[in-house]
């Protein structure tokens, strides 16, 4: 009998030790914040890999955070102007808000460097300078001034050159071309001649349609097709040399990021993560499908040709040059990517098959 008793208490004990330890655990989870963020998005969350990023994003912290941590997605020009959402983070008229990066090149002109740079690097190759050669570290700084804490939190493949009425030739044709583009690729078709606008995706269908722009660039193959220029303009150019990857960033006003926990932190930082790889594996697994049909639906699809590229490829460095003369940041940032490209360049020639080499079949 006092055997039994001495186990009884031995049970009793280990119950409770078991039972203070999963109260620690649960007290400990519930330490967890809660984040309810309204986060405005530049572009529909129906655009494929462009727009459904950030979504994406959103349902993987509700779920590793049990729903602590929820960022609630909100249409363009729902909340704040789709172009505005730089503006409204920075201003702390919003907690967060996601966007490409490079809308607000004229308060922050290296913006337009981290968004996409023309005849620069790919998704993977901006991935690989952005973590591990610097380009984080330089990128905070520049925005710290500005209250707004960015995340890298989304890169697509290359967008296409643009949709024209008739096929580009050569620059001639360009010459007071009414074209739509954004960052420095607008500067860069100023320079060749384009009268250059620039209007929101949702508005460039009607403005196409109407004769208002005689081209433009948008997104990828797939944005561009849920956009329907295929059915108003039947020349689609490419290669994407003005946005070679096309970088989205979730911005956080740097009060409301300083007051998060770290493990919240993390969550959402790894999350933003996560979403490039996401992004960029969308985006590449669709584009050849919808070339195949904008031939079937009369659409010549064709790359620019080889002197017209270079030339714009000339007019790229000399924009990027002159504004590098201009603002010291543009500068630093530029220099950087300069010097990553060039190390890189040697293994990118020569460590992946050429790009027309035969797939086995």
């Amino acid at each position: 009998m006092a055997l039994l008793n001495r186990l009884g208490r031995r049970v009793a004990l280990g119950a409770a030790a078991a039972s203070i330890a999963l109260g620690l655990a649960m007290s400990e989870a519930a330490a967890q914040e809660r984040v309810r963020w309204g986060v405005p998005i530049a572009f529909g969350s129906n655009l494929t890999a462009l727009g459904d990023t950030l979504p994406w994003v959103a349902d993987r912290l509700r779920a590793m955070s049990g729903g602590r941590i929820d960022l609630r997605v909100q249409e363009p020009g729902t909340v704040i102007p789709a172009l505005g959402v730089f503006d409204a983070v920075s201003e702390g008229k919003v907690d967060a808000g996601y966007t490409w990066m490079g809308y607000e090149i004229g308060k922050v002109p290296a913006s337009a460097l981290f968004g996409a740079t023309p005849f620069g690097m790919e998704a993977i190759e901006f991935s690989a300078w952005y973590w591990f050669h610097g380009g984080k570290d330089l990128l905070m700084k520049i925005y710290e001034r500005h209250n707004v804490v960015p995340i890298f939190c989304g890169a697509i493949s290359p967008e296409g050159a643009g949709w024209f009425r008739a096929q580009i030739t050569s620059l001639d044709q360009v010459r007071g071309l009414r074209f739509r583009a954004a960052g420095l690729g607008g500067r860069i078709w100023e320079r060749v001649g384009a009268s250059v606008q620039l209007i929101p995706g949702p508005e460039l269908y009607q403005a196409l349609e109407r004769g208002v722009l005689d081209g433009t660039e948008f997104s990828l193959p797939t944005v561009d097709e849920q956009l329907g220029f295929q059915r108003v303009a039947k020349f689609l150019h490419l290669p994407g040399w003005h946005q070679p990857t096309t970088n989205q960033f979730l911005y956080v006003n740097k009060a409301v990021w300083d007051k998060l926990q770290d493990t919240t932190k993390a969550m959402i930082e790894t999350a933003c993560q996560a979403g490039v790889a996401y992004a960029i594996a969308r985006a590449e697994a669709l584009q050849g499908a919808v070339l195949n049909r904008f031939r079937e639906q009369g659409v010549t699809v064709a790359q620019l040709p080889e002197d017209v590229l270079k030339r714009l490829q000339q007019a790229t460095k000399e924009v990027l040059d002159e504004q590098a003369a201009r603002d010291a940041d543009f500068k630093t940032v530029l220099d950087s990517m300069r010097r990553f490209q060039a190390e890189h360049q040697p293994w990118k020639h020569l460590g992946y098959l050429p790009r027309n080499w035969p797939a086995t079949q």
